[in-house]
């Protein structure tokens, strides 16, 4: 039941970087936050946590922890919202998942809000949050289907390690540091921690994100193209991606090819509607070196969309430059604006 002050509000991984990012999203919202249950593994139990003024001590995530809760932002590992998002369910709280545990789950809706609110209407309990990289990029594209039709999307990821998790930054610092000293070091967590090859992040690219499927494509690159149709309701849509980590520490950066369906639009046709789409922050100004990069990107809930131009051989094809901070459009702003379109649509009782 709502109470004059807000939501009963649960946060399922608030010790980790998207957790912690979550919660201060909250914060500075202002969301209508009732009370606010922060919850994580035992290991992370009795941390405490500054949020509006006062510490908050973190509990170990269990079944019961969900008593009294509607809503219940997850974001702490696939299993351990396979495992507990039934239950926070079950005892009546709606579950936003920012893991990909129910993505692709033909029952649950995948919301960036700026593209398809309106599934928010067919959640059984559980509403999963895209993957970071197709979040900031169908927010980019949406404005220009719903204008001009969109059959083909490839995309070329540059991708900042904190998307591997805090270790991965590490990493990368510590890398850093070792090669300029000239000192020996040895990769331990790039570019998948639980593969038997790590390889070297510093001063390099690796054309590895996540584990290698049997088409021959990733697990990150198959998650861009599926979840890209799911999301847009195009089964057909022909989508490719290839996804890079670089040596950044926050924001992705995507170089992307689309083909619409009308032809005789111009590249400043395409500008003059992503200038006004929600969520978009233009940055398109070549003659004074002006496009998005992710170092500007960071702390910001926008995506930054420059570069557009024409293609040279097909009088329908266009390219754009697609930067967002990753922790935040990519992970704990869009699983928070999830939470808004859901009171906005009086769908959070």
């Amino acid at each position: 039941m709502k109470t004059k002050q807000g939501y009963h509000i649960a946060v399922v991984g608030a010790s980790g970087a998207v957790g912690q990012q979550i919660i201060q999203t909250l914060e500075d919202r202002n969301f209508p936050v009732a009370s606010l249950k922060l919850l994580a593994s035992a290991r992370s139990a009795g941390n405490k946590v500054l949020y509006n003024g006062s510490e908050i001590t973190i509990e170990e995530a269990k079944p019961e922890s969900f008593e009294g809760v509607q809503l219940a932002l997850f974001s702490a590992g696939g299993s351990i919202s396979k495992q507990l998002a039934p239950e926070a369910v079950k005892r009546g709280a709606i579950v936003v998942d920012n893991t990909s545990a129910y993505r692709m789950d033909p029952n649950t809706p995948l919301v960036v809000p700026e593209v398809n609110e309106e599934d928010l209407h067919q959640h059984n309990g559980i509403i999963a949050n895209p993957n970071c990289s197709t979040i900031q990029m169908v927010v980019a594209l949406e404005p220009v289907r719903k204008k001009y039709g969109l059959n083909k999307v490839i995309v070329s990821t540059y991708q900042a390690v904190s998307g591997a998790g805090a270790s991965a930054i590490n990493e990368l610092k510590n890398q850093t540091r070792a090669i300029i000293d000239n000192d020996d070091f040895s990769p331990e967590v790039l570019p998948v921690s639980s593969e038997q090859k790590h390889y070297q992040i510093a001063f390099n690219a690796i054309p590895q994100i996540d584990k290698f499927q049997e088409n021959g494509y990733t697990f990150e690159e198959m998650k861009m193209i599926n979840e890209t149709k799911k999301i847009m309701h195009m089964d057909t849509l022909e989508v490719s991606a290839t996804c890079v980590r670089l040596p950044i520490e926050t924001g992705h950066s995507e170089s992307v090819y689309i083909e619409i369906d009308q032809d005789q639009v111009e590249a400043t046709e395409i500008k003059e509607l992503l200038q006004s789409a929600p969520g978009i922050v233009l940055q398109d100004d070549p003659t004074n070196q002006v496009y998005p990069m992710p170092a500007d990107s960071v702390g910001k809930r926008d995506v930054f969309v420059g570069r557009i131009r024409k293609d040279l051989d097909r009088s329908h094809g266009f390219h754009m430059w697609v930067v967002s901070d990753n922790l935040l459009k990519g992970a704990a702003w869009n699983s928070v604006q999830i939470a808004e379109s859901l009171v906005k649509l009086d769908l959070l009782k």
